[in-house]
């Protein structure tokens, strides 16, 4: 049976924990403005069919949540 950690190291990761959180927030919403800067760039057209995408992608994602919330 494995020692459980020292209390010290618990509460050093409960703080570090939402700094890592703002962090990866941080990259992912810069990855995101890359990428729609990139898209509406290319054009009205690819703009267009991407964000129909992402809408059936959302709408179907709430689907399957609601769907597998029944069980």
């Amino acid at each position: 049976m494995a020692n459980p950690p020292a209390p010290a190291a618990d509460a050093l990761l409960d703080l570090l924990a939402p700094f890592w959180q703002f962090v990866i927030a941080i990259c992912v919403l810069a990855a995101v403005l890359a990428s729609v800067w990139r898209l509406a760039a290319r054009g009205p057209s690819r703009m267009t069919t991407a964000l129909l995408i992402t809408g059936a992608a959302v709408i179907g994602f709430a689907v399957v949540g609601v769907l597998l919330e029944g069980h």
